[in-house]
């Protein structure tokens, strides 16, 4: 449970790092797929994992936001409660 918040922590912390790196994965990943699956051509495999790189950081960053909302709506709650 330790190593979870840490990680919490540390991604709390370097949010853009964060994400730029899960782009970065998402576009190698996606590379990596469709160069095994499909016979295009590295510039075409190249926007396709830009386009899947770009949705999935569209969904972290969704998905930050929402947490960030509930984060910030606990803690005035917390506040709220000890005061």
């Amino acid at each position: 449970m330790e190593t979870v918040e840490s990680i919490r922590s540390w991604v709390s912390t370097h949010k853009l790092t964060s994400i730029g790196a899960i782009w970065a994965s998402a576009i190698g990943a996606s590379m990596a797929y469709t160069g095994s699956r499909t016979a295009l051509k590295p510039s075409l495999r190249l926007i396709h994992a830009r386009m899947h790189a770009q949705a999935f950081a569209l969904t972290v960053l969704s998905g930050a936001a929402a947490y960030h909302y509930y984060d910030k709506s606990c803690r005035k709650q917390e506040a709220a409660a000890s005061a």
